[in-house]
């Protein structure tokens, strides 16, 4: 048999001939150095057999990082068998611990155990102690194939592993890889030896899971844990995690009493508290702003509408799982809206369109309510009545291009607005093998390119998603990383060409004859609930001026600096800033700390010198810390708000 190496040439090897046997062909120091291979762009370790014919890559100790998935399910052996450790020394026997799956998973692993006694958060560093010295031993891990009676015979005490074993082919090899004296049954692929994996792990939590992911069956307990290449690539994910929980939307939400969810309204049903309005409608209104300046129309539509409304568009066959069920009222059925995109097409076809009345634009913040699993929801971020920044553009085909365009140029000035520049775009194509869709293979193959014409024209980079289109069309999503470099979808434009057929609206064109629109769905913000839980965890509570509910705190010195602290709001308020008087009988220093919890973005501080004068003293937060400024005219500042806030800065 034979290999590709890297450089084109071809390596010779014996029959069934492994990574490890390539690396000693090449030399001695490649073979000491490898860590791990690719074949034909697989990961494999250096143990298993390579396909003959196969393009090989070895990694090594110069490139860990290339190997990762392996030393992470290595990593979940080990802890294994660190397990398996901890309970021997407490008395129990090897057959009182039973396994379910332990797979590697992004950043890390995770085990589920059948255990004698629960391991409690607190066991974890213990396990990690072991762990290390299992690493110290630099035990060799070793591959065998086996029957599956001989794999059976193994585990003659874990059910688990047993059933595994049973729904694996019977004409197939099965294979075990082991450590020392621990065995399991396990595809690989893994590092050549415990003593080469890196240090720089850590255990972190544990939770219950259902045994093959079914309420039926056994809770068994999983135990997680991360690895990285580097100790700083753990400290860095380590950070990472910990300043998500500073920024949790839910957490912060509850501090700047912006949310909440009551139980007794409802699962997934937000209630905004007046803070959380104000933000909500800062976020509405620039959106309107928008809107407007490029031509569009409002409407608003009603939160529930007939079946048969939803049985022409396709979405309660299509999506009759995630939607409520029907209400019958006067012998007919009603739903909850799901999507706005029906309702709007109902107005379009409220009277007849010429070819003149074309783009013809209507956006809605309208409110629709989606069935989530009650595992599911999550704050804003994942909730069952929400409301999306939606609208619909009917257009002529000679106008599709420049509106599509426009749209795309909205959706950017929004996320730049917000400081959200790190964007990718992916385009949601059809699959061809799937029936899920709708529609003529034509009209999707043009819409389709279309798209991703556009998106060339502008010179954005994109990725191209089969299967990701919605079930009527093609799609663009907007992919953006907040400051802690999370992706989140945000954003999304389709084409759409069945939608009008389904509904069979028209327009009479210059010869006149009824000609067909063409629909574009567009939704820059996604869900306004959904887009308000990531920008408070992307700016941590503390939004720019402008956006911010409680936009100035004016901090009196004494009670003698009330009236003056009073009229400085009065003026403030009356120019449409948010402002207010801390007149309490907290010292200054208190009411500052005060100001800061509630993140409030300006203080202004008077007393005896700045009330003479008619100055303020300024006390800012910024990103990059507190900003302060002594003997400030207020009449300047008050310009310099209203200027920041008019520009959204």
């Amino acid at each position: 048999m034979h290999v590709i190496l890297p450089d084109g040439k071809q390596l010779d090897l014996q029959p069934g001939a492994t990574a490890l046997d390539a690396a000693q062909a090449i030399g001695p120091r490649l073979a000491q150095d490898a860590l791990a291979a690719t074949a034909n762009g697989d990961l494999v370790d250096l143990l298993s057999p390579l396909p003959d014919g196969a393009s090989i890559t070895l990694i090594t100790k110069k490139n860990p990082a290339d190997a990762a998935p392996l030393f992470r399910h290595s990593l979940g052996h080990v802890m294994s068998m660190a397990v398996g450790e901890y309970y021997k020394a407490k008395g129990y026997g090897a057959d009182a611990i039973k396994r379910g799956v332990g797979p590697y998973i992004e950043n890390g692993w995770y085990q589920d155990f059948d255990l004698p006694e629960p391991l409690k958060e607190e066991d974890l560093p213990e396990i990690e102690k072991i762990m290390r010295d299992i690493i110290g031993r630099n035990l060799p891990f070793s591959r065998r194939e086996v029957s599956k009676a001989e794999a059976l015979a193994q585990f003659p005490h874990d059910p688990y592993k047993a059933e595994l074993i049973q729904g694996l082919p019977d004409d197939e090899a099965i294979t075990f890889y082991q450590q020392g004296d621990y065995v399991d049954l396990c595809a690989g692929p893994h590092f050549p030896s415990t003593g080469r994996l890196p240090q720089s792990f850590k255990l972190m939590s544990t939770s219950g899971a259902y045994w093959r992911g079914n309420e039926k069956n056994p809770i068994l307990q999983r135990v997680y844990g991360v690895a990285f290449a580097t100790q700083k690539e753990l400290d860095e994910y380590l950070f990472q995690l910990e300043e998500a929980k500073r920024r949790d939307h839910r957490k912060l939400g509850r501090e700047l009493e912006l949310f909440t969810i009551d139980p007794l309204v409802g699962k997934g049903l937000p209630l905004w508290l007046p803070n959380g309005t104000v933000l909500r409608e800062e976020l509405t209104n620039f959106m309107k702003e928008q809107q407007f300046q490029r031509g569009y129309q409002g409407v608003v539509t009603p939160n529930i509408g007939n079946l048969d409304l939803y049985r022409t568009s396709g979405h309660y066959e299509k999506y009759s799982d995630g939607q409520f069920r029907p209400i019958e009222v006067d012998d007919e059925e009603y739903m909850l809206k799901p999507m706005n995109c029906p309702h709007h097409v109902r107005i379009y076809a409220s009277k007849p369109r010429s070819y003149r009345d074309l783009p013809v634009r209507l956006a809605e913040f309208g409110t629709v309510y989606r069935y989530e699993q009650s595992g599911e929801l999550n704050g804003l971020t994942r909730v069952r009545g929400f409301t999306q920044d939606d609208a619909h553009l009917f257009v002529r085909p000679d106008q599709l291009k420049k509106e599509f365009l426009d749209v795309l140029d909205l959706t950017v000035l929004v996320l730049k607005t917000f400081g959200m520049n790190e964007v990718r775009f992916r385009v949601g194509t059809r699959d061809p093998g799937s029936d899920k869709y709708v529609g003529d293979e034509a009209n999707w193959t043009l819409a389709e390119r279309q798209i991703i014409e556009a998106v060339e024209e502008v010179g954005l980079p994109y990725t191209i998603e089969p299967g990701d289109a919605a079930f009527y069309g093609p799609k663009l999503d907007f992919v953006v990383k907040d400051v802690l470099g999370r992706e989140w979808q945000l954003g999304t434009i389709q084409v759409d060409y069945n939608l009008p057929e389904r509904f069979d609206i028209t327009y009479v064109g210059e010869d006149g004859a009824d000609h067909r629109p063409i629909m574009i769905h567009r939704a820059p913000f996604g869900s306004i609930e959904r887009f308000t839980g990531i920008l408070i965890e992307h700016y941590a509570g503390d939004f720019p001026l402008w956006l911010a509910p409680r936009q100035v705190m004016i901090i009196p010195i004494a009670d003698r600096h009330n009236e003056y602290a009073e009229q400085l709001r009065a003026e403030l308020h009356t120019q449409g800033l948010r402002a207010e008087v801390d007149d309490s009988s907290n010292r200054m220093q208190a009411k500052v700390r005060t100001a800061e919890l509630s993140k409030i973005p300006v203080m202004l501080i008077v007393g005896d010198k700045e009330q003479e004068a008619r100055e303020v003293s300024v006390r800012e937060r910024t990103p990059e810390g507190h900003r302060e400024r002594k003997g400030v005219k207020f009449d300047d500042l008050k310009a310099e708000l209203l200027e920041r806030r008019r520009t959204r800065a």
